[in-house]
């Protein structure tokens, strides 16, 4: 890919690859992913779900279409083979190959005019590079997961798990068409979004520490949620709708503030 003209930070995101090519690719991936993947240009990228019937998430996808009948699925780490397994198993009589590939990731921060595959996980520009590190000088872990846990972006293996919808991760806005045919997953989520409201949701808690992952959410001395993500001051939390938004919370004995 050509070089980036400005690059503030650069990380390395760790990441699997699953390529899916042939002249049924396009519908093959229409049919089992969440997002609509056919209204992708070539050079276009779309977050997507691949889902069980029930709408619990396998993996969560970028989707970047590299030619007309040529896709690259973009996955994390350790879920390539469970992504190209469940795309095998349904392919019958489909003309498309389905196989892993081997790229390095580099996640590029402040990159509003760079080149590479839009990445919304930040709350600021930027872009996935693959394969050659761009320039820039290395970011901190610990401030990208501040960055991620302020965006309210859920992260799979802590907000995304088979316990949750992706209703309640936020993910049904950022990576599911309710315009598009069916695909694994749809009845539940269409049912939901229009005839009911998710129990809980993501919310960005104040406080003075770094509470681990699982640890209560209380309100009015009743167990409301769970902290799922955390750096000092700042923790990503499920907590029930009914909560309101203003209401001062316990995490861990101590006083937390909802930001958002």
């Amino acid at each position: 890919m050509p070089r980036l003209a400005s690059v503030p930070s650069v990380t390395q995101r760790p990441r699997d690859f699953v390529r899916v090519a042939g002249p049924d690719a396009e519908d093959l991936l229409d049919r089992m992913l969440s997002n609509d993947v056919k209204a992708l240009a070539a050079g276009d990228a779309c977050e997507a779900l691949l889902l069980t019937a029930k709408a619990r998430v396998i993996a969560p996808l970028v989707v970047w279409r590299r030619g007309e009948d040529d896709f690259l699925l973009l996955t994390e780490a350790g879920l390539g083979e469970v992504v190209r397994a469940a795309l095998v198993r349904v392919r019958f009589a489909s003309k498309a190959e389905i196989e892993l590939e081997e790229h390095e990731a580099w996640l590029v921060l402040g990159a509003a005019n760079g080149t590479g595959i839009p990445n919304s996980d930040y709350g600021v520009d930027a872009v996935e590079v693959l394969d050659e590190r761009p320039e820039g000088d290395s970011v901190d872990a610990e401030e990208l997961e501040r960055l991620r846990i302020q965006a309210r972006t859920p992260a799979w293996g802590k907000e995304i798990d088979d316990r949750v919808l992706p209703a309640e991760a936020g993910l049904v806005e950022r990576a599911v068409s309710l315009n598009k045919g069916c695909f694994p997953g749809q009845e539940p989520i269409a049912r939901l979004h229009y005839r009911g409201h998710a129990n809980r949701g993501l919310r960005v808690l104040e406080l003075e520490d770094a509470p681990p992952p699982e640890t209560e959410v209380v309100y009015g001395e009743k167990p409301v949620g769970r902290v799922t993500s955390s750096v000092r001051g700042l923790a990503l939390a499920y907590v029930r709708a009914e909560v309101p938004d203003d209401a001062e919370l316990e995490v861990g004995g101590r006083k937390a503030t909802q930001l958002h």
